[in-house]
């Protein structure tokens, strides 16, 4: 018997709803035929939305880290700069290092976000051939100013992991000039693991040899795809995007915001601290410092509930609510109140 929807609250992979999960019971089709190209091209327009973006979006099948690597490898060779505060925003800065760039780590404190004043005076004062950074940082549950950081990188190109924010995070590639752009479908996207989606400015394309066989996203930008995709995982994507729409792209990103308010006020009342300051706050995962962590989850679990524990160096002292993908204010209520039973006890 399978558990109800809305008891699964990790920051990704997150929960699948059950209509999603069904679309990929679908019989195999030729993934260079006109009916994986029309799948492929149904989906773009709420891709695009949810990217802002009026550009292709690229599908791969690969994990979210894969097109980060992918976008450092558009890049010719120079120093990158890094900005560093969290677990996966440092992913970034490693990647660019096993892709031979010099890496110029920009580091704050995790919860806290960059200053984007001091990321302009940093890239005028460096010959950077692009910045890193993590939008929705999931290790902390800090969104960063991105428009702002945009215009502080100035001519640089400014490469953005958004694995936990686009589906739930506001995120405009054309207005705010982004040149990369990626997400993994684990995640605010409420899609099961194996995808990841990027958009990239066309100067990025630019350089003469690809540095990259396989993450040559130029590839990517072909119709139908350049692999062999992962075929459920598009039918589920295509599922997905006719839900999504739906509901409607800002009509999502107001619920997300809805949770992450309630999820705030939850720990304010029981005088925890929520690790991320108020105006830098994610809207689809909120990191709550806690003493108890280890045990509390486990008390959760055997009560059915699913929560992250804290990463990296948080491991054993806060837990992570992914308030993501199709959770409702209802579903939220539902855990807040047991949490609060178990944190009592």
């Amino acid at each position: 018997m399978t558990e109800p929807f809305g008891r699964f609250f990790l920051p990704g992979p997150s929960e699948v709803h059950p209509e999603v999960l069904a679309a990929m019971q679908r019989p195999m089709i030729a993934h260079r035929s006109k009916e994986c190209a029309r799948l492929m091209e149904e989906v773009q327009p709420v891709l695009r939305q949810l990217f802002g973006t009026q550009r292709a979006v690229m599908i791969g099948t690969l994990s979210a880290t894969g097109f980060m690597e992918a976008g450092v490898r558009l890049l010719p060779r120079g120093r990158v700069l890094s900005l560093v505060n969290g677990a996966f925003s440092e992913r970034f800065a490693l990647i660019a290092e096993a892709c031979g760039h010099e890496v110029d780590r920009m580091v704050v404190e995790w919860g806290e976000a960059h200053d984007p004043e001091a990321v302009a005076i940093r890239c005028a004062a460096g010959d950077y051939v692009g910045v890193t950074v993590a939008h929705n940082e999931t290790s902390t549950g800090v969104v960063q100013p991105i428009a702002a950081l945009a215009r502080a990188a100035g001519d640089t190109p400014l490469l953005v992991d958004s694995t936990s924010g686009v589906g739930g995070a506001r995120l405009e590639f054309d207005e705010w000039n982004l040149a990369y752009a990626l997400t993994g479908s684990q995640k605010a996207l409420a899609l099961p693991p194996g995808m990841a989606f990027a958009v990239a400015r066309e100067d990025l394309f630019a350089r003469a040899e690809p540095a990259s066989f396989y993450l040559d996203l130029r590839k990517y930008v072909e119709n139908p795809p350049p692999f062999t995709p992962a075929l459920p995982q598009l039918y589920a994507l295509a599922a997905q995007m006719k839900r999504i729409e739906i509901e409607g792209v800002a009509e999502r990103m107001r619920r997300h915001q809805q949770l992450a308010a309630l999820s705030a006020e939850w720990a304010n009342s029981r005088g925890l601290r929520v690790l991320a300051n108020k105006a830098h706050r994610s809207p689809t995962v909120t990191c709550i410092r806690c003493a108890e962590s280890t045990d509390l989850l486990r008390r959760l679990s055997a009560r059915g509930y699913t929560v992250g524990n804290g990463y990296g160096k948080l491991k054993d002292h806060a837990f992570r609510i992914g308030h993501m993908g199709d959770q409702t204010v209802g579903t939220l209520e539902r855990l807040l109140a047991v949490l609060a039973v178990e944190i009592r006890s």
